[in-house]
């Protein structure tokens, strides 16, 4: 029966753009028991080792924010990861600029962007977080802030990012778009107290324009976590996700009763109506809510995540729109 509650409740959500549950009956979601955590979610195959470190800390009744900055630092320090820390590709002009933000339970959060010279941009974001009244610092502030909070300068640059970027130069290309530049690793954790944390950490775009920033260190498009509803993370072409605040976004959808899997596909739908991204780029979203429910989704096919709950490790292959 179309009762006076359900016209209200479709004039609402047509009104505000967000969709009720149940409005993409053909995903699914496996069914989630009250209290199902701790849990770990992160972006991409690099993530199980992340993750690995991540669930130690969680299934010690350790805190999500330990874990989830524990858990980066481990693809931060990997060499053979050339889209995040030490190994990061470069920009145009030969450096190695990184960004990176971290968000705890109570909303708290920190930011570094453009960062040069520090292998663990997303514990520099804490200490933004934890020893200053800001958000975001940049470039050479954030460099000063992190020798003065004990961090050490390093040589980013690995001789496979060197040869990368020479080959680059003499090739004459335009900035690239291919897999390598948007392998990001977002990091979603719910620790045995009930409470949420999200990292994310990059080099960006391989061989960018100097002073290029994307979404990733900023707030409510690459992470955002909100305690009494979920987290989102999101990875890929930074510029499409910047447009719109792509992770707060997926968690209004939650809050608004959207399962993570829905809530990540309409962030999808909403990128691809509005801008038609070429074929070359590629975006995705991993979501996890306060209950441990989890769910990703992606533009194109090829997007993964790696989730850890009960000490099991897996790599979980993502739906996908187009």
């Amino acid at each position: 029966m179309y009762t006076r509650r359900s016209f209200l409740q479709t004039s609402v959500a047509g009104t505000i753009g967000i969709f009720l549950p149940g409005k993409f009956p053909e995903t699914s979601q496996t069914p989630i028991l009250q209290g199902d955590f701790p849990v770990v979610i992160s972006t991409w195959d690099h993530g199980l080792k992340a993750n690995e470190t991540a669930w130690k800390i969680l299934s010690d009744s350790g805190r999500a924010l330990d874990a989830v900055e524990q858990g980066v630092r481990v693809t931060e320090a990997d060499p053979n990861v050339t889209s995040v820390g030490y190994g990061g590709f470069p920009d145009s002009s030969g450096h190695v600029t990184l960004d990176a933000c971290i968000m705890d339970e109570k909303g708290n959060a920190g930011s570094v962007v453009y960062l040069s010279d520090i292998k663990h941009p997303v514990s520099v974001a804490r200490m933004v977080m934890e020893k200053t009244s800001y958000v975001i610092l940049a470039g050479r502030g954030a460099l000063e802030f992190a020798e003065s909070q004990g961090f050490h300068r390093e040589n980013l640059m690995t001789p496979v990012a060197r040869k990368a970027w020479k080959e680059w130069l003499e090739s004459k290309k335009s900035y690239p778009v291919g897999k390598r530049n948007h392998d990001t690793i977002g990091m979603l954790a719910l620790d045995s107290s009930g409470n949420l944390s999200g990292a994310c950490t990059t080099s960006g775009i391989a061989f960018k324009m100097p002073g290029r920033v994307g979404d990733s260190p900023i707030i409510g498009a690459g992470l955002y976590v909100d305690n009494e509803v979920g987290a989102a993370a999101a990875t890929g072409q930074g510029e499409l996700i910047l447009k719109i605040v792509g992770s707060f976004l997926i968690v209004e959808l939650m809050r608004n009763g959207s399962t993570p899997e829905d809530a990540c596909r309409e962030a999808v739908l909403r990128i691809n109506k509005k801008f038609s991204p070429g074929p070359d780029l590629q975006v995705g979203f991993i979501a996890l809510t306060r209950k441990g429910q989890i769910g990703g989704f992606s533009l194109r096919k090829g997007f993964n995540y790696a989730l850890c709950r009960n000490g099991k490790n897996e790599l979980i292959d993502a739906k996908w729109l187009i």
